[in-house]
């Protein structure tokens, strides 16, 4: 399966577009202090009564003085339910502390959250619960057949051959070295390990800073516990992977005869995909490949707050209904 068109331009679109800054508005609760009369206006009130020389009138009691109300207290839940990565969010099929985003509202993003602060950790069945629902999502089936047919347009690994034969163990290959990477870096090694296989974004900081931090996480993860550790479950875990993928079902190598004007055959030798150099090679490539997409993931929610800006400058202000 060959990337190296598909990760520039995922890359590319993550870099290109500006980061747009949110300014937080606060305002000051209402002042609902009041006036009350004083213990000695109140007597006052009653010398001048007494001394009056009309007939007096037994002296009405006070009206019990109302309190004053506090401000009504503001619903700390208002809007939770729309912030889709608060770790208490449910949805169908959604572990707790994992999210419904998708990147470019398409490729399932349910690993990564956004100033999620402290989280519960993952348990073994969530690790492969949320890395099952990712991997076998509807999304994934047109995206595997998009690489798959980079790849035959490339001609890589020729002993599957061309054709829909060819095109079809090309399908399958690539939908196989995604599936186990996915299980590998984010499900089997991490609970081995107890390591946390969320991406928590930064948003803090300049583009710099948080490019730093993003690609730091290929390297530096943390552990269910919480603390910082080096991020075994992707270095191993995909070197496992790529040794998997490529020592069992890639071709190996192979003789083909071609003939020329005369009839005369030549024989060439392909060579096979079952080597260390090509296992290294493909171990690289997931790496770059994953940290690409982990860049992507830092920025992604600001590339979506500046879509749905664009939009709603594009549809402009909703028209106002008539007075009835």
């Amino acid at each position: 399966m060959s990337i190296k068109f598909v990760a520039p331009v995922l890359a590319w679109l993550a870099l290109a577009i500006s980061i747009p800054l949110a300014a937080q508005q606060t305002s000051s609760p209402p002042d609902f202090s009041g006036v009350t009369q004083t213990a000695a206006q109140m007597d006052k009130q009653e010398q001048a009564q007494s001394s009056a020389p009309a007939q007096q009138s037994p002296p009405a009691q006070a009206a019990p003085q109302q309190p004053a109300q506090n401000p009504p207290a503001a619903d700390t839940n208002k809007g939770k339910d729309k912030d889709q990565n608060h770790p208490d969010t449910s949805g169908q099929g959604k572990a707790t502390g994992t999210s419904n985003d998708r990147l470019f509202l398409a490729l399932p993003n349910f690993l990564t959250l956004e100033n999620a602060g402290k989280v519960p950790p993952l348990t073994t069945a969530q690790k492969f619960k949320v890395v099952a629902r990712g991997s076998f999502d509807k999304i994934e089936f047109p995206w595997y057949g998009i690489l798959s047919g980079i790849s035959q347009a490339e001609n890589s690994e020729p002993g599957y051959g061309q054709g829909w034969e060819g095109y079809g163990k090309r399908y399958a290959s690539a939908f196989a070295d995604g599936t186990i990477e996915n299980f590998m870096t984010s499900a089997i090694l991490p609970s081995i390990l107890h390591q946390d296989p969320r991406f928590f974004q930064s948003s803090e900081g300049g583009f710099g800073r948080r490019a730093g931090y993003a690609v730091s996480r290929i390297f530096v993860t943390r552990t269910d516990s919480g603390h910082a550790q080096f991020n075994y479950s992707e270095i191993i875990g995909s070197a496992l992977a790529a040794a998997i993928s490529t020592n069992t079902y890639h071709p190996r190598s192979f003789i083909t005869v071609r003939y020329n004007a005369e009839g005369m055959p030549t024989f060439v030798h392909n060579p096979s995909s079952r080597t260390l150099s090509n296992t290294a090679s493909v171990w690289g490539t997931q790496v770059a490949y994953d940290t690409i997409t982990i860049l992507i993931k830092e920025f992604w929610p600001d590339i979506h707050r500046k879509m749905a800006h664009k939009h709603n400058q594009i549809a402009g202000p909703e028209p106002s209904s008539p007075p009835h």
